[in-house]
C-alpha cells in the first residue's frame, strides 16, 4: 500500500530534508530539524501525492489515507502523553501546508485544533490558567471558522474591539479569562448567523475539516496567483503538517517569533528577527500586535524602546543563536525559522531558506563564498536571474528636498512615488490603466496579492519587519514601508492621515524602502551604482557561462548602456527605428511614393549619410564588438503619413500633389501586413534599398576604423527569407556594395552576411540557407507567430484563457514553447552546422532575455543570446545557470 504519511520528532523521523517534492519544503525540513536533534514538537507528514490524488478524483482521499491518519495520531497522543478529544488532558494540534517551493501567507493555517466546550475546561485544568484555554479557544474559532468554513475575519474582529473598547484595553492580552468566555460565545453565535449551523465540536471533524481546507487552499485565488508570479505549477500539490501543539500564549515566560539567520533585507550577517511575548504566531506576522526585536543591535538600530529578547530572555536568546548557527551551517543557506517559548523552553516549528531582498541574495551569496560556506558555482546558481531586475531601478536622490508625511519600519528596499490607492482591486484596475500607484492598507493580507503586485510600493500603518507585507513586498522587489504607526488610515473616506496632514486616494507619495519615511509628493531618483557584490558575482557567472551576451539597440544611448550592463555586442539593430526619425521621415516617405528608381534613389541619397552616422554611433560605442545589423523590416505602408497636412508635406517635397500620395498609401495597403510585402521581399522589389544600407553600413565600419585603429565586422542580417534565392539576390547586391566602398576607400575590411530564421519553413530549410548565410539569428518572436498561427499583437485576449485552462502553461511570447518553437530552433541549428560546420549561431527575440528561454539556447548550442539592455545581466547570469546545469547533467549522465 501506498505511504501517504511521514512522522517526524521524538525518536522517530521518517524523512529528511531532501524528500522536498514528496514531504514539502516545511515536512522535509521537520523530520530534518528532528534527525539533527533540535527541538521540534512531533507530528506527521500528509504528503504532496494526497494533494494530487485529491484534485484528480474530485476532491476524494485516496485508499487507506484515513487509517494511516488514525495510526499517526496515535502515535502522537503517545508522544506527548496526552489524548486527541480527550476532556482531562486534551492534545492539540496545528495543521499546516507545506508546498515543494516556499510560499509564505498563501495557503491556510490552524491553530490550537482539537478544542471545544469540553477540552478547553480539561486544557484550563491542566494549566491552571483558565485565561489561557478561553484565549486559545476564542483563536481556534476564529481561525477554524474562516479557513474551513469561509466566515470572513472582520466579524470577529468586530466583536474583538467591542470588547476590547468595553474593558477600555488597548491590547488583547488586557482581556481577562471571562471576558474571553464571553467572547468565545459570541463568536459561536457569529458562525452560527454565518453557516446556520453550530461550530464543529467534534475533533475528529474539526480534523479532517483543517486538513481540507489545507489541501482545498491549494486552488485559492492568492495561491494561484502567487504560483503564477512565482512559475511554480500547480501540479506539484501541497503537504499537510499535523504538528503537536507548543503554547506562547501561556504566560510572560512564553513567546513566539520569527527570525532569519542573516538580514533579509540587506544579506547583513546578523541575527535579524522579531518575538512577542504570551502570543500565538499569527500574531507576529499579522501586526496585531507591535513586535519587539530579537536583539539588542536591533533595538538600537530601530531605535524602539521595546525590550530585545537578548535582555528580556537572556539564556533563551543564546539557545537561539546556537540554533541559528547549527541550521545556517548544516543547510549551507540564510534560514527563516519559526520558534516558539513554552515555560522557558524553545521549540523550532518551521526552518526554510529564507526570502530576500536581492541585494541581500548578491552578500549573502559572496560573502557565504568567501567564508568558505559554498563555492562560486553554488553563489551564482543561488540567485534568480530574473531578480536582477530589482537592482536596475532608481533609488531617490539624496539631495532633493522631501516633504515628510511619515516614518515606519524599512520592510524592502527600493524607491517609487506613485498615487495612493486603499484596496488591492483598485491597485490592480488602476496599473492596468496605466498608473503608477502605491497601496496603502492598515496591513495586507494574503487576499492582497494581486494588488501588491500591482502596485510599484506598500505602506502599511501596522505590521514588522517580519509581516506579510513585508515578506511578500522583498520576494516581489517593491519598496516597503510597514508599521508606520503615526498614520491613521480611513477606508471609507479614503484618507491616510497624521496630526496635521491628511491626504486623499489619487494624491502623489513617495516610498523610500531603505529607511522607512513616506514623503509628499514626488522625489527624484538616481540610478544604482552596480558595483560591490553584483560586480564580483557577474564575475564569477562570465567566467562560467559559454554562451555571449549581445543586445537589441539601434541608439547610442541604448549601446551606451547595454555595454555599462556588459552586453557583448549587439544582436539586433532594427534600422527601420531609424527611419522614424523626424529628420529623415519625409525622405523615406518620398522614396516610398516614387514612381521610378531614380526617384527612389535621389531619396535614398539624402538618407544614407543620416544612416551612415547612425552606424558610426554604434560601431563608436561598440569599439570592435560583434554588431549585427538587420536591413530594413516593416512593409513600407508604415512608414507613410496618416494626416492631411503630411500629406501635404510629402506631396510638397516630392513635387506631386496629395491625391497621388493618398493613392500610393492606399496601394501600399495590406489585408494581413505581418506576411506581407516586408522584410527581404522588399529588397528583392527594391534592390536600391538594400544597396542604400550596405553602403551606409560599410562607409561607417571603414571610416571608425580609420579613426579608431579598431577593425569593425558588420554583420548584415537579411530578414523574414523563407529559401536560399532570396538570400543570394540580397547578398549579391551587398557583395557588390562591399566592393564598390573598398574600391572607393582603398581599405579591405571582413563582413559577414547572415538571415533572421523567422518562419518555419526557414527552419526546414535552415541546411540549404546556411549554403549563403554565414550566420543564423532566430527571430522568435516572429517565428512564434508563425509557428502558431497566433498575432502578438491580438494575443493578449485570449492567453489568459489559454493559461487558465492550461493549453498554455506560459505566454509563448514571454518564454519560449519548447516543443514546438523550440524543435524549430534545435532542427535548424543541426541542418546549419551540418551543411557550415562554423555557422554563428544566435537569438535576437524577446525570449533572448528570458532565464528559461536561456537555458533552452545553452542546450541547443546558440552562440549568443540578444536581449534589451535592461536584461542583459539577467541573461548573463541565466547563460551562467544554463552552463552550471548542463555540467551537473553531464557529469550524471
Amino acid at each position: 500500500m501506498t505511504k501517504w504519511v511521514y512522522r517526524f520528532g521524538g525518536d522517530k523521523s521518517e524523512g529528511n530534508s531532501g524528500m522536498r517534492n514528496l514531504l514539502g519544503g516545511k515536512g522535509a525540513n521537520l523530520a530534518e530539524m528532528a534527525s539533527l536533534g533540535l527541538p521540534v514538537p512531533p507530528g506527521f507528514t500528509i504528503t504532496t501525492e494526497v494533494c494530487t490524488a485529491f484534485y484528480d478524483n474530485n476532491r476524494q482521499y485516496p485508499e487507506g489515507l484515513k487509517d494511516q491518519v488514525a495510526q499517526a495520531m496515535a502515535w502522537l497522543e503517545e508522544m506527548n502523553n496526552k489524548s486527541f478529544g480527550d476532556e482531562a488532558n486534551p492534545l492539540l494540534v496545528s495543521i499546516r501546508s507545506g508546498a515543494r517551493a516556499s510560499m509564505p501567507g498563501m495557503m491556510d493555517t490552524v491553530l490550537n485544533l482539537g478544542l471545544n466546550d469540553s477540552t478547553v475546561e480539561g486544557l484550563a485544568k491542566k494549566t491552571g490558567d483558565e485565561r489561557f484555554a478561553y484565549d486559545s479557544y476564542r483563536r481556534f474559532i476564529q481561525m477554524y471558522s474562516n479557513v474551513v468554513l469561509g466566515v470572513e475575519h472582520y466579524h470577529f474582529e468586530d466583536v474583538l474591539e467591542a470588547a476590547k473598547a468595553k474593558r477600555g484595553a488597548k491590547l488583547d492580552t488586557e482581556l481577562t479569562a471571562q471576558d474571553l468566555k464571553d467572547l468565545v460565545l459570541k463568536y459561536k453565535d457569529v458562525v452560527k448567523n454565518a453557516i446556520d449551523g453550530p461550530f464543529p465540536e467534534d475533533p475528529e471533524e474539526q480534523l479532517w475539516g483543517g486538513i481540507g481546507a489545507v489541501f482545498g487552499s491549494w486552488m485559492n485565488q492568492r495561491a494561484a496567483t502567487y504560483r503564477k508570479l512565482h512559475d511554480i505549477p500547480a501540479s506539484w500539490g501541497t503537504a499537510v503538517n499535523v504538528q503537536s501543539m507548543v503554547f506562547g500564549n501561556l504566560g510572560n515566560d512564553c513567546a513566539t517569533g520569527v527570525a532569519f539567520t542573516r538580514n533579509p533585507s540587506t544579506g547583513e550577517n546578523a541575527f535579524y528577527g522579531e518575538y512577542l511575548v504570551n502570543a500565538q504566531g499569527e500574531d507576529v506576522v499579522a501586526g496585531i500586535r507591535t513586535p519587539q526585536p530579537i536583539s539588542l543591535a536591533a533595538k538600537a538600530a530601530q531605535e524602539t524602546d521595546l525590550p530585545a529578547m537578548e535582555e528580556v530572555m537572556p539564556k533563551l536568546y543564546d539557545q537561539l543563536c546556537e540554533m541559528r548557527t547549527r541550521l545556517e551551517t548544516h543547510y549551507k543557506e540564510m534560514q527563516d525559522l519559526e520558534f516558539t517559548i513554552e515555560k522557558d523552553t524553545l521549540y523550532l516549528l518551521q526552518t526554510r531558506n529564507g526570502k530576500r531582498t536581492t541585494p541581500a541574495a548578491l552578500r549573502i551569496a559572496v560573502e557565504m563564498c568567501e567564508e568558505g560556506m559554498i563555492d562560486e558555482r553554488e553563489a551564482v546558481s543561488r540567485i534568480p536571474p530574473a531578480s536582477l531586475d530589482q537592482l536596475l531601478h532608481p533609488t531617490l536622490d539624496p539631495t532633493a528636498k522631501r516633504d515628510l508625511f511619515g516614518r515606519g519600519l524599512p520592510a524592502s528596499p527600493g524607491a517609487c512615488s506613485g498615487t495612493i490607492v486603499f484596496s488591492a482591486d483598485d491597485a490592480e484596475s488602476k496599473a492596468q490603466l496605466g498608473e503608477t500607484v502605491i497601496l496603502v492598507r492598515e496591513e495586507t493580507s494574503p487576499e492582497d496579492i494581486h494588488g501588491m503586485h500591482a502596485a510599484a510600493g506598500i505602506l502599511t500603518t501596522r505590521g514588522g519587519m517580519t509581516s506579510h507585507a513585508a515578506v511578500v513586498a522583498r520576494g516581489m522587489g517593491r519598496p516597503c514601508v510597514c508599521g508606520a504607526g503615526e498614520l491613521h488610515v480611513n477606508y471609507k473616506t479614503k484618507t491616510v492621515t497624521t496630526k496635521d496632514k491628511t491626504l486623499k486616494e489619487g494624491d502623489v507619495i513617495t516610498l523610500d524602502g531603505a529607511t522607512g519615511e513616506v514623503m509628499i509628493g514626488s522625489v527624484p531618483t538616481i540610478q544604482p551604482e552596480l558595483s560591490g557584490d553584483f560586480a564580483k558575482l557577474m564575475t564569477w557567472a562570465d567566467k562560467i557561462r559559454r554562451m555571449k551576451v549581445r543586445t537589441n539597440a539601434e541608439t547610442k544611448a541604448d549601446c551606451e548602456t547595454a555595454r555599462k550592463f556588459g552586453a557583448e555586442g549587439i544582436g539586433l539593430c532594427r534600422t527601420e527605428h531609424m527611419f522614424f526619425e523626424a529628420d529623415r521621415i519625409t525622405a523615406v516617405r518620398r522614396m516610398i511614393v516614387a514612381e521610378t528608381e531614380a526617384d527612389r534613389r535621389k531619396a535614398l541619397d539624402e538618407i544614407q549619410p543620416m544612416q551612415k552616422q547612425d552606424f558610426k554611433d554604434i560601431f563608436t560605442v561598440m569599439r570592435g564588438l560583434p554588431v549585427t545589423i538587420r536591413l530594413l523590416d516593416p512593409p513600407l505602408h508604415e512608414f507613410l503619413p496618416k494626416t492631411d497636412a503630411d500629406m501635404e508635406e510629402v506631396a510638397r517635397v516630392a513635387g506631386t500633389d496629395v491625391l497621388h500620395v493618398s493613392q500610393r498609401s492606399a496601394q501600399l495597403h495590406e489585408a494581413n501586413p505581418m506576411l506581407g510585402h516586408r522584410g527581404c521581399r522588399l529588397g528583392v522589389t527594391y534592390p536600391e534599398i538594400s544597396e542604400m544600407q550596405a553602403r551606409a553600413i560599410f562607409e561607417a565600419a571603414v571610416e571608425i576604423a580609420n579613426e579608431t585603429g579598431e577593425p569593425v565586422i558588420p554583420e548584415v542580417m537579411i530578414p523574414l527569407a523563407f529559401s536560399k534565392k532570396e538570400i543570394d539576390l540580397i547578398k549579391d547586391v551587398i557583395d557588390r556594395t562591399a566592393h564598390e566602398v573598398q574600391a572607393a576607400t582603398g581599405k579591405k575590411f571582413e563582413y559577414l552576411v547572415g538571415t533572421m530564421i523567422e518562419l518555419p519553413r526557414a527552419a526546414l530549410m535552415a541546411g540549404e540557407i546556411a549554403q549563403s548565410a554565414q550566420f543564423f539569428s532566430f527571430g522568435t518572436n516572429d517565428l512564434t507567430q508563425t509557428t502558431f498561427g497566433i498575432s502578438r499583437d491580438d494575443a493578449a485576449h485570449f492567453l489568459p484563457d489559454y493559461e487558465r485552462v492550461g493549453i498554455f502553461e506560459h505566454d509563448p511570447f514571454v518564454t519560449l514553447d519548447q516543443e514546438g518553437v523550440g524543435q524549430l530552433v534545435k532542427l535548424a541549428c543541426e541542418r546549419g552546422k551540418a551543411t557550415r560546420p562554423d555557422i554563428k549561431l544566435g537569438i535576437c527575440g524577446e525570449h533572448g532575455g528570458d532565464p528559461a528561454s536561456v537555458i533552452f539556447c545553452n542546450s541547443v548550442g546558440l552562440d549568443y543570446v540578444s536581449c534589451s539592455p535592461y536584461r542583459v545581466p539577467i541573461a548573463r547570469l541565466a547563460a551562467a545557470q544554463a552552463a552550471i546545469s548542463s555540467e551537473r547533467r553531464d557529469s550524471t549522465a
